[in-house]
C-alpha cells in the first residue's frame, strides 16, 4: 500500500473545527435576531444567507474569488495593507467552508428560536432578568437540541467541502490539501488505494457524527418522556 500522508486529515479537521465555531456563533446570533424581529428587507437578507445552499459550490467559489482575489474588494485591501493573500491558503479553505456551511446552521438556529413559547422569556424579563441572562438561562437551553443538530451538520458540511475550496484555496500538497481534494486528485492520478483510504476516513467521521447525534436525541427524548410521566 502506498504511504499515506495524514496532513489532509489534520488540515480538514482544523478547517472544519474553526469554520464550525465561526458559523455556530454567527448562526445563533442571526438566527435569534431574525426569529424575533421584523424589518424592511428581511426576506432579501434571508434569501442571501441561504443562497450558498442552492448554488453550485463552484459558483460560490467564483464569488469568493471576486471578493478575496488580488483585485477583489477585500483581497486588494488585504494585499495593500497587510501584504496577505487569502487565495491558495488554508484560510481560504476556512472561508469557503464558512460560507457553504452557514445556511445549515442558520436554518437550525432560526427554527430553534421559533419553536418554544416566547412568554417564558417575557416572564423572566418582568422579574428583572437582563437580556444576557434571559438568553443563557432560557433561550439557549431551550434551543440547544436544534442548535446541536445544526452544529453537527455544519461540521460535516465543512469537513466535506470541495468545490468552493478548490476555487479559492486551490490544491497545494502539504498546504491546502483537504480530504475531499486529496480524494479528487488521487482519482485523477490513479492512486486507488489512497482514494479508498480517504473515502473510508471521511465516511467514518461523518457517519460517527450523525450516529452520535441520533443517539443523543433519542436519549433526550426518553428523558423528556420520563420527566413528563413523573410530572
Amino acid at each position: 500500500m502506498a504511504t499515506i500522508d495524514f496532513h489532509p486529515l489534520y488540515l480538514s479537521l482544523k478547517i472544519a473545527v474553526i469554520a464550525s465555531v465561526v458559523v455556530f456563533i454567527l448562526g445563533v446570533f442571526l438566527g435569534r435576531v431574525f426569529a424575533r424581529r421584523e424589518f424592511f428587507g428581511k426576506s432579501v437578507l434571508e434569501a442571501f444567507f441561504l443562497l450558498p445552499l442552492v448554488l453550485p459550490p463552484t459558483v460560490v467559489g467564483f464569488g469568493l474569488l471576486i471578493i478575496f482575489g488580488k483585485n477583489g474588494w477585500i483581497g486588494r485591501w488585504l494585499l495593500e495593507w497587510f501584504h496577505y493573500q487569502v487565495v491558495f491558503t488554508w484560510i481560504g479553505a476556512v472561508i469557503a467552508s464558512i460560507v457553504v456551511a452557514f445556511p445549515l446552521m442558520y436554518q437550525s438556529a432560526l427554527g430553534a428560536f421559533r419553536q418554544y413559547d416566547y412568554r417564558l422569556e417575557n416572564a423572566a424579563r418582568t422579574m428583572g432578568a437582563s437580556e444576557w441572562r434571559v438568553f443563557w438561562t432560557i433561550s439557549f437551553p431551550l434551543a440547544w437540541p436544534s442548535l446541536l443538530s445544526g452544529l453537527v451538520l455544519t461540521f460535516a458540511r465543512a469537513l466535506g467541502e470541495f468545490g468552493a475550496t478548490l476555487m479559492l484555496a486551490g490544491y497545494l500538497p502539504g498546504k491546502t490539501d483537504t480530504i475531499p481534494l486529496a480524494i479528487y486528485f488521487a482519482v485523477e492520478s490513479g492512486h486507488s488505494e489512497k482514494v479508498t483510504f480517504w473515502v473510508l476516513v471521511i465516511v467514518a467521521i461523518g457517519f460517527s457524527g450523525i450516529l452520535w447525534l441520533n443517539q443523543w436525541n433519542r436519549r433526550k427524548n426518553k428523558q423528556f418522556q420520563s420527566d413528563s410521566l413523573e410530572g
